[in-house]
C-alpha cells in the first residue's frame, strides 16, 4: 500500500493522522534510514538537520528551524543524482534574509490586502512587508521559528514531525494555534507533508511549504524548459500589488493553460497584464474538481534530465510562482548564484485574501474545528 493509499485512510480523524504511522502496511523496508544531526544554534538553542534515505538514491534533509527542506536529492534517468531544491549549505545562510527557500510558511502562506481582515465584525490588522500588503504570515512567521521536533520511525517510512505554538496575538493574529507538520519520505518515492492545528479562538489559518525546485538542480540553469502540466481551469487573477480581484478567470487557450503539458517558458513573456504583473507567474490556480482528497495535480518534466514530478494535494488552490524576484544577488549552494527564474513554487494552498473574499473558499478556524491538510511530492524518471 503507498503513501497515497494510506493517507486516504488515515484522514478519517484527527487522532488517527497524529499516530497513523504505527497503522501502516508491517513489510519491513531496510533501506529507510533516518540520521539526526547538529546544524548550528540559535541563542542558545541547537537546532538539528534530519535526512532520510531510501535506498533508491532519494534523500531529504530537512531542518527544525522554520521546518525548511534544505535538500532534496533525486536520481535522473542516468542515475545520477542531484540536489534540486534551491537553499544554502549552512544554518548561517538560512538566518540572513532570503524568499522562504523551502520553509513552512504560516499563519496565512500568501498574501492579506493591506494587513487587514477581520472575523464576526471583529477586525485585526497584520504587518505590513511586501507592498502594501501582509505576505506569508508578516515579518517574524513560522519560516523563522524553532520548532520543537519528533522522529518518525516505522517500516513503511521515516521522518520527522514538527510542532509549534503560535501564540494570541502573534504577528497580529488571534487564537493561541497549536501548529504540527509532519515530513515523511518511503520506499516509493513520495515525500509526503502533512499539516494539523487547533485554536482556542476563532483564526484565519493557511499553511504551506515555499520549497523552490530545479528539476536538472540546485543553481543550474532556469527552470523555462521544464515541462508542466496542471490541471487547473481557472486562476484568480490579481490587481498590481499581487492582490486577488475577487474573480475567476478561465485559462483556456491563453499564457495560463497548462492543462496541455507545455513548457514554462513558452508563454512566460507574453503581453498579457497579468504575465506583466508578477514577472512572469505567480499566481493562485483554482485546481480542477479538487473536494478536499488527495488528488494529483499537476506533472512536472525535465527533458534534459528525465526528472518526472507529480504532486498530490487536498487543497483548492496552488501558488504558481516562477522565480521572478531572483536576481542572482543571493549565492546558494555550491557558491551558486539563484537568478531569475532558477526555480518554481507549486505552493498548495487556500487561495490569498481569502478572509476578505467570502466567495472564496473559507480560511477560518473556529476552536471546534480541525485543520488538516496533505501535500506529496513524488518522483520518477522517463
Amino acid at each position: 500500500m503507498s503513501y497515497l493509499q494510506n493517507i486516504f485512510v488515515c484522514s478519517i480523524l484527527f487522532s488517527l493522522l497524529i499516530s497513523c504511522d504505527v497503522k501502516k502496511d508491517n513489510t519491513p523496508q531496510m533501506n529507510l534510514t533516518l540520521k539526526k544531526e547538529d546544524f548550528g544554534r540559535i541563542g542558545g538553542e541547537t537546532v538539528h538537520l534530519y535526512t532520510m534515505e531510501n535506498g533508491q538514491g532519494v534523500k531529504v534533509a530537512i531542518t527544525n528551524y522554520g521546518g525548511i527542506i534544505t535538500q532534496l536529492h533525486v536520481p535522473d534517468k542516468d542515475g545520477n543524482i542531484e540536489d534540486i531544491v534551491l537553499g544554502f549549505d549552512s544554518l548561517q545562510e538560512y538566518l540572513s534574509d532570503h524568499p522562504y527557500f523551502g520553509a513552512i510558511v504560516g499563519r496565512y502562506g500568501n498574501r492579506i490586502a493591506n494587513g487587514a481582515f477581520s472575523i464576526s465584525g471583529k477586525n485585526f490588522t497584520l504587518p505590513i512587508n511586501n507592498g502594501p500588503n501582509s505576505l506569508h504570515g508578516g515579518v517574524n512567521g513560522f519560516d523563522k521559528k524553532v520548532w520543537q521536533a519528533q522522529e518518525i520511525l516505522t517500516r513503511t517510512e521515516k521522518g520527522v514531525e514538527l510542532s509549534y505554538l503560535s501564540k494570541d496575538g502573534e504577528e497580529g493574529y488571534p487564537g493561541n494555534v497549536h501548529v504540527t507538520v509532519r515530513y515523511t519520505l518511503n520506499s516509493e518515492n513520495e515525500l509526503g507533508i502533512s499539516y494539523f492545528a487547533k485554536t482556542d479562538s476563532p483564526t484565519i489559518l493557511n499553511l504551506t511549504n515555499h520549497s523552490y525546485f530545479n528539476l536538472r538542480g540546485a543553481g543550474n540553469g532556469d527552470i523555462l524548459g521544464h515541462q508542466l502540466k496542471l490541471y487547473a481551469d481557472q486562476f484568480t487573477p490579481v490587481d498590481s500589488t499581487l492582490i486577488p480581484t475577487g474573480e475567476y478567470q478561465n485559462v483556456l487557450n491563453g499564457p495560463f493553460d497548462f492543462t496541455t503539458q507545455k513548457a514554462i517558458g513558452k508563454d512566460i513573456e507574453s503581453e498579457n497584464i497579468q504575465i506583466q504583473y508578477g514577472g512572469g507567474y505567480d499566481h493562485n490556480f483554482v485546481l480542477s474538481k479538487n473536494s478536499g482528497e488527495l488528488k494529483s495535480f499537476a506533472k512536472i518534466f525535465e527533458p534534459e534530465s528525465g526528472r518526472l514530478m507529480e504532486v498530490f494535494t487536498t487543497e483548492p488552490g496552488v501558488q504558481f510562482y516562477t522565480g521572478n524576484f531572483l536576481d542572482g544577488s543571493i549565492i546558494g549552494k555550491k557558491n551558486k548564484p539563484y537568478k531569475k527564474q532558477f526555480g518554481f513554487c507549486l505552493e498548495t494552498q487556500h487561495f490569498p485574501d481569502s478572509p476578505n473574499h467570502s466567495h472564496f473558499p473559507s480560511t477560518t478556524l473556529l476552536p471546534d474545528e480541525k485543520y488538516h491538510s496533505e501535500t506529496v511530492y513524488k518522483f520518477s524518471t522517463l
